[in-house]
Formats: structure tokens, sequence, C-alpha cells
């Protein structure tokens, strides 16, 4: 096991924390976060946008933006409320969730903006 890759990460540094599975990647661009939001609506599941400011960001507690959008499949929708949560708190990091009704948990958790570290 002496090729796994470590990644640095601390509370100090902002920058170097890793939130998700998407986190380890480049940044994804807006056609890729389209098909991550078709994802999430085929599932089923429901949207919800959250942010937080990036010291607090390790907190489990994220700010919500609106309530969920129950049931809503529109995609340009979702999107949207993600680009007015953005406009509104372009300093915070701002995730996307995807609750699942039928396990009663998030199916899907992804950040797709990482807010301005100090």
């Amino acid at each position: 096991m002496g090729d796994v890759q470590d990644y640095a990460s601390s509370l100090s540094d902002t920058s170097s924390r890793k939130f998700e599975t998407f986190s380890y990647l480049p940044a994804m661009t807006p056609e890729q976060i389209r098909k991550q939001v078709e994802y999430l609506v085929s599932k089923g599941f429901n949207p919800a946008v959250e942010h937080t400011e990036p010291e607090n960001a390790s907190s489990n507690f994220w700010y919500m933006w609106k309530l969920p959008l129950f049931g809503e499949t529109d995609v340009d929708v979702i999107l949207a409320e993600v680009e007015a949560c953005h406009k509104a708190h372009p300093e915070n990091h701002l995730r996307l969730i995807g609750y699942d009704n039928y396990a009663q948990s998030q199916g899907v958790n992804m950040v797709l903006y990482r807010g301005k570290t100090v």
C-alpha cells in the first residue's frame, strides 16, 4: 500500500479541506453540474441548496437556501436556485443535496462552489 496518496488537509487552512468525493477532482464545468442535477432528478431525489462561510464548512450545519425544492423535476429551475444562492453569497461554499424519500437520508451531496479562503 505504499502508493496510496494522502491529501493534506487541516482546519487552519480552509483551502485544503475536502468535503466529498468530487472535491478531490477539478472543479466541475457547468455542463458537468447539469449532468449531476439531471442524475439527481432521475433518481427522484428532492433537491436542496445550502451554503456556509469557508471557516465554518466543517460544521454539520450549513445555512439552507430556502426550503428544499420538494418534487421539483425541472433542471433549469434547480440550477437557477443554485445560481441565485451563489450570487447572493459569492464568498461562501455552496452545496447541492438530493434527499431520498425512501431511505430518509441524503442520496446526493456535492459542493458546487468553493468560497474565497483567507
